[in-house]
């Protein structure tokens, strides 16, 4: 009997010393740096975009600026790398950037063949198609023989052969990389159909329709293909980095639920609630369990907002894309966003 207590207290030791957390060399190297370097995209509408004055904003790009406030206390100390669809992944692979947090889809074969590690998910998006309204189609369905723009390396050109197979229909493909690019032939007429997630389709129609033409001349249609679970990724091999990049995004949604704002969170720092307090280390051990300051939920809220802030701002109603909340909206609200308990 007094062996199996000896052992359990052992086993229960190396329990505690296996949540214990551990920096890693990328987060030895972000640290040593000073500055986070974040993959984003080279420019959508609502998700990574510039500025006149040459700063990032965006439903991704706060994400970057979390985890910077979580590391740093500082959500500005963050270097913006763009990437193109293709050059994403090898950029986070051999080290040009610690995080891609650029509307990439998590799929099972890119967390785990691709040696990447996604960290959640910051936007449920799916598949559509947008058609200038001239054409009068009012269906994806009716697409049989169209010419279609898409971006290689993506699962939006997979989708897209599979669509048109299982509907037995045909299509003419012109691939573009560039996201500018893709754009500019879609407006200049090259192809019928511009195909991407839905919610690029939205920011394009939204802030890259050019003159004369209107954002009402072109309709997306109804049918969603897909499920494009937008989230960041970083690489495997460092556990508390992949940590802090999780639940940095985790705060954001976490601080919606609980009612914390940017603008009422000094206040929030006096509730009696229990919750409120162990999230925004008011009761410390939070801080200490990711290897971060004690105020990591504070900093970032404060800075960056919680996520309904930021959604609000970036693509939702407070944006040009006017985006509904939908799948986004707090699992309470009938959505899917929801964090594991601060606790």
């Amino acid at each position: 009997m007094l062996k199996k207590m000896m052992a359990g207290v052992v086993t229960a030791g190396l329990v505690g010393v296996a949540g214990t957390a551990h920096a890693g060399k990328d987060l030895d190297a972000v640290k040593a740096r000073g500055q986070l370097v974040c993959g984003i995209n080279t420019g959508v509408a609502g998700f990574a975009q510039q500025d006149d004055k040459g700063k990032w904003t965006g439903l991704d790009v706060d994400v970057c600026r979390a985890v910077s406030a979580a590391l740093f206390g500082d959500s500005e100390k963050v270097k913006y790398v763009p990437t193109t669809a293709q050059q994403r992944f090898t950029a986070l692979q051999s080290g040009e950037v610690d995080v891609l947090s650029r509307n990439t889809t998590y799929t099972l074969t890119r967390d785990t063949a691709l040696g990447l590690e996604f960290t959640g998910i910051n936007y449920y998006d799916g598949q559509g198609f947008m058609v200038p309204k001239k054409l009068g189609v009012k269906s994806a369905k009716e697409l049989n023989g169209a010419t279609v723009c898409v971006q290689p390396g993506t699962t939006t050109e997979l989708n897209l052969a599979d669509y048109f197979r299982a509907n037995k229909m045909t299509f003419k493909p012109v691939v573009i990389e560039k996201v500018e690019e893709i754009r500019a032939a879609f407006y200049a007429g090259r192809c019928d159909v511009y195909t991407t997630d839905a919610s690029g389709l939205y920011s394009t129609r939204a802030a890259n329709t050019p003159a004369p033409a209107k954002p009402d001349d072109f309709i997306i249609l109804p049918e969603i293909i897909s499920k494009e679970p937008l989230g960041p990724a970083v690489r495997q091999g460092d556990n508390q980095f992949a940590d802090i990049v999780r639940w940095a995004f985790y705060a954001m949604v976490e601080a919606e639920e609980a009612g914390i704002t940017s603008k009422n969170v000094d206040e929030m720092l006096k509730s009696d609630n229990p919750s409120i307090k162990r999230i925004l280390g008011v009761t410390p051990g939070m801080g200490k369990a990711l290897g971060v300051d004690e105020k990591w939920v504070y900093n970032i809220v404060k800075q960056v907002g919680n996520y309904g802030e930021s959604f609000d701002r970036n693509v939702g109603m407070g944006s040009p894309l006017k985006i509904e909340r939908g799948l986004n909206a707090l699992w309470t609200n009938g959505g899917l966003q929801y964090s594991p308990p601060i606790r």
